[in-house]
């Protein structure tokens, strides 16, 4: 073929995968029939103009092969008639597609390679498309959890370990913790992107690539490229299914961080708390025989999407133990969209949640004083240190803090009630101490350290 032809014929091919790609608004469209037959379809063009680049199929069946590669030359009621006679996908599909082949084209599809190359390719570049909407929602995600942690870089509340009040934190601070994991989420989605991409495959029916002619390596080199990835990995892995399986196990943690994201404003939504409500409209109702109840719906959501997308992964994880050279995996394809769609899916639920989230400053700030004063009984102890010692300091302020809670006192109370040390705080210096809003330690300039690290890889992103 000459050089004007196959620049001319690889030009089209980009043209439509461009066209393609951006057709694709969700997950959900990606794996549809008819998307996956358009990805079979864009695969045996590519194929056939790389053979016939190296001269093993003529031009223009090349040609002919390409211009007909479209899905409306394959409607899913005939394969689905043809499929009843010869019980075969791909057989179905090529027998319903190449009919509408002129000059005899059709005889040089699929030249040489069998139906697991082309379905397992098909399934990396759904894969692609997916990680590429996947990761355009995490990097959503991240701007509406900037404008939260922004806007409430100051709000003070309570810190709980282990379900108790610990010390004062900000309400910017808890979702700095989530914008941190959410960016390390979107970096292991991009390196299992750059796997995927290494994972389109030509190497014939047992992996050796029989039946594709002594070109066969540069014949697959070629076909990937047509299709917009990279080189190849040497090895067969069609047994192996460990970069499908790490896929899988990413969506899982992406699931767990947005669960835990849930379980947290599920709880502090409680009556008990208080401190955050999901706005929902005003026509939803919460019960239906208890008009006062705002039941959260996208927490739960997000707890539930973190218990059913792991098992998906287990499934998927599980297809990794093959036999032999290959077993029969195409069905974990419908897991590996499964799994996807309803990580598309808990991702929306979780963009609405947060942007639409009621955070309650003066509720936080009430909670503050629950304990009555005992959330600053480290902060009194380090005043205290520098008097008597930290290590008496710490034994003498647990015991008032005992005291306290016996008596039903506040901190403060008890501490003057203990002369031996509340004669060594003023009563200035005790109204300083009890201030919760100025003990929050670094956490302002913590949210503010977190956002400048994502900005700057954001801006990273963008150039890439």
């Amino acid at each position: 073929m000459n050089v004007a032809k196959i620049a001319a014929l690889s030009f089209f091919c980009a043209l439509c995968s461009t066209a393609n790609a951006n057709d694709y608004k969700s997950v959900e469209a990606v794996f549809a029939p008819q998307s996956k037959n358009q990805f079979v379809l864009d695969i045996e063009a590519a194929l056939a103009r790389t053979q016939a680049q190296q001269g093993i199929i003529p031009e223009w069946a090349a040609a002919e092969i390409t211009k007909k590669a479209s899905v409306r030359y394959a409607p899913l009621d005939k394969i689905a008639k043809e499929y009843k006679l010869v019980r075969h996908r791909m057989v179905a599909l090529l027998n319903v597609w190449t009919r509408s082949m002129d000059k005899g084209a059709g005889e040089y599809v699929h030249f040489g390679t069998t139906t697991v190359d082309v379905y397992d390719t098909a399934l990396v570049l759904q894969l692609k498309q997916a990680t590429h909407i996947l990761l355009a929602d995490l990097r959503q995600l991240e701007l509406a959890m900037i404008s939260l942690a922004e806007e409430h870089r100051d709000t003070i509340m309570v810190g709980r370990t282990r379900g108790q009040h610990a010390l004062p934190i900000t309400f910017g601070k808890k979702v700095s913790t989530w914008l941190g994991e959410n960016r390390r989420n979107i970096e292991r989605l991009q390196e299992v992107l750059k796997r995927l991409e290494k994972s389109g495959i030509l190497k014939g029916a047992v992996g050796s690539y029989l039946g594709l002619g002594e070109q066969a390596m540069q014949t697959e080199a070629g076909f990937v490229a047509e299709l917009g990835l990279q080189k190849p990995y040497a090895d067969d892995w069609h047994g192996s299914r460990d970069v499908l399986a790490e896929y899988a196990l990413v969506l899982s943690l992406i699931s767990k961080s947005y669960g835990r994201i849930g379980s947290e404003l599920f709880l502090l939504q409680t009556t008990d708390i208080g401190e955050t409500e999901e706005i929902m409209t005003k026509t939803a109702v919460g019960s239906s025989t208890m008009p006062h109840k705002k039941n959260p719906s996208k927490p739960e959501a997000l707890m539930f999407y973190a218990r059913t997308i792991p098992r998906l992964a287990e499934v998927i994880v599980e297809d990794m133990v093959n036999t032999f050279e290959r077993d029969d995996t195409s069905r974990t394809a419908r897991s590996l969209a499964e799994i996807s769609i309803e990580t598309e899916d808990m991702l929306d639920s979780a963009r609405r949640l947060i942007v639409n989230l009621k955070v309650k400053p003066e509720v936080m700030k009430a909670n503050l004083e629950k304990t009555g004063g005992l959330i600053m009984a480290q902060r009194v102890t380090f005043a205290l240190a520098g008097k008597i010692g930290k290590t008496t300091a710490n034994a003498k302020m647990h015991d008032v803090a005992q005291y306290a809670i016996d008596n039903k006192l506040t901190l403060r109370e008890a501490l003057e009630h203990d002369t031996e040390l509340s004669q060594h705080l003023s009563a200035a210096e005790l109204d300083a101490l009890f201030d919760a809003t100025t003990y929050i330690g670094l956490a302002p300039q913590q949210v503010d350290a977190v956002i400048a690290e994502i900005r700057l890889k954001r801006q990273n992103d963008a150039k890439e």
